[in-house]
């Protein structure tokens, strides 16, 4: 496989306190090592602290807000799982907003365990293939996906997978998704006329703990909801 395969590919990862830690690092490093650019978004600025499992993990810094970031300055969207990680980011408008900017745009998305909860609150998953955690199994189903259970499952750039074994398989696939660029399938319900943008910015600068993404002019996603952790995986 080509190092520089995503060379120039910008690639946002969406995450708050709470993510599992493998699920953020691993595809993130795969991405990195494939000469994506990658950038960490998250609600609040400073850092946040993953999880294994049950167990406090590392910190991580936070390279752009959400009230800072543009989903057309990237050309990718990941969300690990975790299962506070991705129940605080459906409570928050900006969230969901930013991932229905991505699924409007026909970008390529990847969400691995508890991660879809994201794709069902911003209305992504209707007559998709996907996988995930299988507690999850049910609610994406209501949410009019096709639910599988394999270590990952692609649609048209929806790229899913189930937990941290499945990583590897995950990375794979989403590295193959990118490289594709944009599909033709945007996320059923996102709007693409309301969240589309002729606007560019800087992008993210790769390498490092800590990234910047530049650019003067910003879109306001909304206001964000804030609440209580709930129960880890």
């Amino acid at each position: 496989m080509a190092q520089a395969k995503l060379e120039g590919r910008r690639i946002a990862i969406l995450a708050t306190d709470g993510v599992e830690q493998s699920e953020l690092t691993g595809p993130r490093e795969a991405l990195d090592k494939a000469g994506a650019s990658t950038t960490l978004v998250a609600p609040k600025g400073g850092t946040i602290r993953a999880y294994q499992h049950d167990k406090k993990g590392q910190e991580f810094t936070v390279d752009v807000t959400l009230a800072e970031a543009r989903a057309e300055d990237y050309d990718a969207l990941v969300i690990p799982g975790g299962v506070m990680n991705p129940d605080q980011l459906r409570q928050d408008a900006q969230a969901v907003r930013f991932v229905k900017a991505f699924a409007a745009a026909g970008k390529p998305i990847g969400a691995i365990c508890h991660g879809p909860w994201l794709l069902i609150e911003a209305d992504c998953v209707r007559g998709r293939t996907v996988t995930s955690w299988p507690s999850l199994k049910t609610d994406l189903r209501n949410a009019g996906a096709n639910w599988v259970d394999r270590e990952v499952a692609v649609d048209q750039g929806l790229v899913t997978s189930r937990k941290p074994e499945d990583i590897p398989a995950f990375s794979a696939k989403l590295i193959e998704a990118i490289g594709e660029g944009v599909h033709a399938h945007a996320g059923a319900g996102a709007g693409s006329a309301q969240y589309s943008s002729a606007a560019t910015g800087a992008g993210s600068s790769s390498g490092g703990a800590s990234k910047t993404s530049g650019g003067s002019s910003k879109t306001d996603y909304g206001s964000s909801s804030k609440n209580s952790f709930g129960s880890q995986r």
